[in-house]
């Protein structure tokens, strides 16, 4: 398990000695600096895959410089030795992301109809041959072989989105589920963490939660924000009780979902705590009041009202309530139980939060402030104790 503490301190009191503090200190710095290099390794490959395919803007063109890019990678890979591997690297998933991106887009540009019947079956045929190279090829080029898995499953998920695009809600809402399962699987497959990170992704798409860019501005979204929170607990709870029961790998993939849902459920606590939630009204939306059969903003907004009032509401001072309760909770439980990634997004929240309502509820309420501050005293003094007797050991007679 990864643990934050002061090497130098620890050398200090003679916990450590110099050899095991210089080891610990080389191990994170190789780590994030692997990690730095994987960043914009991939982010260049990306970038570089889908600049030349809507540069060149010609099917012809793309496969011509796709295949040249991609044999220039494997002679690289299988003529020379570890110091130019990268650059292997970089050539063959450049050609092979030219390959199937300009594939995919030329088939859904020039032969709609059929796209989805060719990319489905596809998919599955490129991740399968890649997942069977992952496992049979040298560990040097485990990096291009789980690339080429994960293509093949994006290419899958297209032909699938594609063919599921017209269906009704309950479809698409497998679809996400399919969607979110088959990205964890791969990442875990495949041991990179950012993936199985993703699935998270089409797992809030379930209830159409998710986010919107406008002109210098990000939003979250998130109309069912009451399913969405037992969603995300449901994942985390799954996930608590997968870790200490599974493998070390598949525990920290566990570990990666369980975080990521944290941060969408906060995400949802968030939009909760300022519009309240009229629960099930996004699945009934073709039945409210359309602003277009009224003459004017009064009589709408009171017909919405009347409307909305046919569900179950819960307002936004019971998810403020619930919401700061839980953070609380959680950062203690987090911090008790050595959750590094747990504990940093409950003391995110517990500011954002807190940021939050005192624009939006408490700005001209000074008493609130003062009743909330001298409540928070004997709330820390409880945790303290709870965490003496709880989890400090005792001193030996």
């Amino acid at each position: 398990m990864t643990h934050v503490i002061n090497t130098n301190q620890l050398l200090a009191e003679g916990l450590l000695t110099q050899t095991q503090a210089t080891e610990i200190a080389r191990r994170s710095r190789d780590t994030m600096l692997a990690l730095v290099v994987n960043i914009v390794l991939t982010g260049g490959i990306i970038a570089a895959s889908l600049g030349f395919v809507f540069w060149i803007a010609d099917a012809l063109g793309v496969a011509l410089l796709g295949a040249a890019f991609l044999a220039a990678g494997v002679a690289i890979l299988l003529k020379t030795d570890a110091l130019y591997r990268l650059l292997g690297h970089a050539g063959t998933l450049i050609g092979a992301g030219m390959l199937c991106v300009g594939g995919t887009i030329e088939l859904l540009d020039k032969y709609p109809d059929s796209a989805d019947f060719v990319l489905i079956p596809l998919g599955v045929a490129v991740a399968t041959a890649a997942a069977w190279a992952f496992r049979k090829a040298p560990k040097a080029l485990r990096f291009t072989t789980g690339s080429v898995v994960l293509a093949g499953v994006g290419l899958h998920l297209i032909g699938l989105g594609v063919a599921l695009d017209t269906m009704p809600g309950a479809p698409i809402a497998m679809f996400y589920l399919y969607a979110a399962a088959l990205i964890a699987a791969a990442g875990t497959f495949v041991n990179v963490r950012a993936v199985t990170a993703l699935a998270i992704a089409p797992f809030a798409q379930v209830f159409d939660t998710g986010t919107a860019y406008f002109h210098a501005a990000y939003a979250f979204y998130s109309p069912e924000p009451t399913f969405t929170i037992l969603q995300m607990g449901a994942l985390i709870a799954i996930t608590a009780w997968a870790i200490p029961r599974t493998p070390d790998r598949i525990g920290r993939h566990a570990g990666i979902l369980a975080i990521m849902a944290a941060v969408v459920g906060n995400l949802a606590f968030l939009v909760a705590s300022l519009w309240g939630d009229e629960i099930g009204t996004s699945f009934y939306r073709a039945d409210a009041p359309n602003y277009s059969d009224f003459t004017d903003w009064s009589a709408y907004r009171a017909a919405l009202t009347l409307w909305e009032a046919e569900f179950i509401q819960i307002s936004e001072h019971v998810f403020s309530a619930i919401w700061a309760a839980l953070l609380i909770v959680g950062a203690w439980l987090a911090a008790a139980t050595h959750r590094r990634g747990h504990f940093n997004a409950s003391v995110t929240f517990l500011g954002i939060h807190a940021y939050t309502q005192v624009f939006e509820s408490f700005s001209d309420e000074p008493m609130v402030y003062a009743l909330g501050g001298l409540a928070a005293i004997p709330a820390a003094w409880g945790l303290w104790r709870l965490n003496q007797k709880m989890f400090t050991q005792p001193q030996p007679v």
